[in-house]
């Protein structure tokens, strides 16, 4: 049996009366992008703050730093987010437990997907600036420390600036796999792309043009993002060290 592309299917009224599929497609890649940052500020912050306390001389912040990444890093995503949206409301007081539940969607399951994908990805993000840290030159930090700076004052001013170069690489990886597991938020009901995708293939019967459509996009957005990341890895690069001067250099 032959199957005919049908494109057209695109500029139709959607299930809503009021809006086309390509609007459809496109809220849902918004829905995508505003998940993937506000997740991504999560796991920056977060996981750049445990990176640091797992590379500290006290024991037990090493402890507790190395428990959190190995809790979430060895819970599947999709059960993390379970646990957020079905298990959370009612751990929480009844009130907020209350609260939670008669959030207005897609509040309700855009706020329990980006806390799930951030933690998660908070504990990626920790290794690979714990991995920055520990494989710059153990001079430089003896060399803050006979500046006279203080141990915080070291990590910001002498050891991170260089560990984030360092990184940059597998952070484009991480930035990448967020973007893409953002489709599970569609299992606690989040219309995100992959969502808008399947709604579009449920509703139309054109399975290949929907997933299609959403495939092209997820490249586009994902070549963006590491182009971007070239840039500033070339931009923050210092010669002589790491980066993509030196290995152009190499040449």
């Amino acid at each position: 049996m032959n199957y005919h592309w049908n494109w057209r299917i695109f500029w139709e009224v959607g299930a809503d009366g009021k809006n086309t599929w390509m609007m459809t497609i496109i809220h849902g890649l918004g829905w995508t992008i505003a998940t993937a940052i506000c997740a991504g500020v999560i796991a920056f912050v977060l996981g750049s703050a445990l990176g640091v306390i797992r590379t500290t001389p006290n024991k037990w912040a090493v402890r507790l730093g190395n428990a959190y990444v190995e809790f979430f890093r060895n819970i599947p995503l999709l059960v993390q987010l379970f646990l957020w949206f079905f298990v959370l409301p009612e751990l929480l007081p009844k009130t907020m437990g209350t609260a939670i539940k008669q959030m207005t969607p897609p509040w309700a399951s855009f706020v329990p997907a980006v806390i799930g994908l951030g933690l998660f990805t908070a504990a990626r993000v920790s290794e690979q600036v714990r991995a920055g840290i520990q494989a710059l030159p153990r001079g430089q930090g003896m060399a803050g420390t006979a500046l006279g700076l203080t141990l915080p004052q070291t990590y910001r001013y002498v050891l991170l600036p260089m560990a984030f170069r360092v990184i940059l690489p597998p952070l484009t990886s991480e930035t990448m796999n967020l973007i893409k597991n953002t489709s599970v938020a569609l299992t606690i009901g989040l219309i995100e792309l992959t969502a808008a995708a399947r709604s579009v293939q449920e509703f139309t019967f054109q399975v290949f043009e929907a997933f299609t459509a959403a495939t092209v996009i997820y490249i586009i957005v994902n070549l963006i993002v590491v182009n971007l990341m070239r840039w500033l890895e070339k931009r923050v690069s210092v010669p002589g060290f790491i980066g993509p001067q030196v290995a152009e250099g190499a040449h």
